[in-house]
């Protein structure tokens, strides 16, 4: 009996399972060199010929062609470490690489999947008390924050700018939209523009929008301002029936433009009666309308994205109208100062001061392109860390030492672990300590050395894999400076499981070409 169609393929058993384990391991090793500070940048070009120049792990697997659905789970992996905690996506992605190449190991010596799983299981539960045995018990103050976004922007394409420089402004950025119940992350913008160095990276207290005035004879610097924001067009209406008008004379022609004129000076008038001084309009706006908005001093904005009017709304707590008429005051929003200033050839408006004094944006400067993109993905990251790390108000020590004392804990508690899951566990335990060595190999360290030296250290106290100037030594993260949040270890243990476990157990694989 044939089930399938003379072109699927299928693959079944240990080859099925070699095939995906192989497939996990090329993409956990393609973002296995950009771990840690020392870490190397991947150049990746598509097919149009853009390059995109980074060490960011999620962006260099979602750049990459992936096909292989098993690789795609690693993919999907480093996809949800970003959602979730916005940071450890490569942390994620080597640890669901090394589950898999020991797995590999346990399978060919007869060890069934779903005892694999299991012991991989109660390895992680292990972890995760680990980890929270590991917290600091510091207050998370501005200090111990800025530590933390320095920790993640740190061997990251940050151009001239000082990691720590940023990091302040990203703690400020941050501390800036927080209130008693945590801080709301999307309250924080990121604006890149080109132009400048690095270091003229700046926060705003507002929205900045890439947007600029409908015409130039406009003010281009209005204090404390009236916004209206508006999602219509201020055009001349049109007809829904599709009919034909005939004009026999001069004067009905001369009648029907002074009635358009009339209609369009009409918006105007209702802007201006309304006490509008910034009209920011998601839909066009006729000349005629600009024109008479310019006399009565209304600088007004068309076109603007959704995106940025829903962010004004928000940070002006004006209400977004379908219509001029009948505009009232608590439809207007109000900001202390609206301004748009030039950079090269671009004009920028700041929105700044609004009743939403919560609405922050950090305005990112970067010489060339490249240096820009990156720059964003790393202030990105720094702006995730740092509210995850205040929210959830947990610390730990970075540079491999949770790795190291959760691995050795597992070592420990195995022996309690029934069965040939032991071995999965103790298996475990070795793919954690792939994170510390490869932190070691990119600093240039013997990673071999570095390991027995690391396991020593931390028997007595607390050590890691810490940068220090051009080489790398093992000494107490925290007194460098090197924290991480433990939501950010937390999220790559239990997705780099889920992901390794969910591998291990295919055994059939069928595909339709």
């Amino acid at each position: 009996m044939f089930i399938l169609g003379d072109d699927a393929q299928r693959t079944r058993g240990r080859d099925a399972q070699t095939s995906n384990i192989a497939a996990g391991k090329a993409v956990a090793d393609a973002v296995r060199t950009t771990l840690g500070p020392r870490g190397m940048d991947k150049m990746l070009v598509d097919s149009t010929g853009t390059v995109v120049i980074t060490n960011d792990g999620v962006t260099i697997l979602e750049e990459m062609d992936i096909e292989h659905p098993a690789a795609q789970m690693l993919v999907e992996v480093a996809r949800t470490q970003e959602d979730e905690v916005g940071d450890g996506t490569t942390t994620a992605s080597v640890l669901a690489g090394q589950l898999l190449a020991k797995a590999e190991d346990l399978l060919a010596d007869d060890v069934h999947p779903t005892t694999i799983v299991e012991g991989y299981a109660a390895a992680r539960d292990i972890g995760h008390a680990a980890i929270d045995d590991l917290r600091l018990d510091d207050d998370v103050d501005d200090d111990l924050l800025r530590r933390v976004a320095a920790t993640s922007m740190t061997g990251k394409g940050t151009g001239d700018a000082n990691a720590d420089a940023l990091a302040d402004l990203v703690v400020e950025a941050v501390q800036q939209v927080a209130d008693d119940e945590g801080a709301n992350r999307d309250a924080v913008r990121v604006h890149a523009q080109s132009g400048a160095s690095s270091g003229a990276t700046e926060l705003v207290r507002g929205i900045v929008a890439d947007t600029d005035p409908v015409r130039d004879d406009m003010p281009r610097d209005v204090t404390d301002a009236s916004v209206l924001v508006l999602d219509a067009k201020l055009d001349t209406r049109e007809t829904s029936a599709d009919v034909e008008y005939t004009i026999t004379s001069v004067d009905q022609l001369s009648a029907a433009l002074d009635a358009e004129e009339s209609e369009l000076r009409r918006y105007a008038e209702a802007v201006r009666d309304a006490g509008v001084d910034v009209l920011v309009s998601q839909k066009s706006i006729d000349d005629r309308v600009a024109a008479f908005l310019a006399e009565a001093g209304v600088l007004a904005f068309e076109s603007v994205t959704q995106s940025d009017v829903n962010a004004i709304a928000s940070a002006t707590g004006a209400t977004v109208v379908g219509s001029v008429d009948d505009v009232d005051d608590a439809d207007l929003g109000s900001a202390e100062s609206v301004r748009v200033e030039r950079y090269g050839g671009d004009d920028l408006t700041f929105i700044e001061g609004g009743a939403d004094a919560s609405t922050v944006t950090l305005l990112v400067r970067g010489s060339t392109a490249h240096v820009l993109d990156e720059l964003e993905r790393a202030i990105g990251d720094a702006l995730d860390v740092v509210a995850v790390a205040l929210d959830d108000g947990g610390v730990v020590p970075g540079a491999g030492c949770v790795e190291i004392a959760i691995a050795d804990r597992i070592r420990d508690e195995a022996a309690r672990i029934d069965g040939r899951a032991q071995l999965a566990a103790e298996a475990y335990a070795d793919a954690l300590d792939a994170l510390p060595r490869t932190l070691a190999e990119n600093t240039g360290m013997d990673p071999i050395d570095a390991l027995v030296d690391l396991r020593a250290a931390n028997e007595t106290g607390r050590a890691g894999v810490v940068t220090v100037g051009e080489r790398g030594e093992i000494a107490d993260p925290v007194d460098h400076g090197v924290i991480d949040p433990a939501a950010v270890k937390h999220e790559a243990l239990a997705s780099a499981t889920e992901a390794a476990t969910m591998v291990v157990r295919i055994d059939d694989v069928i595909a339709a070409e």
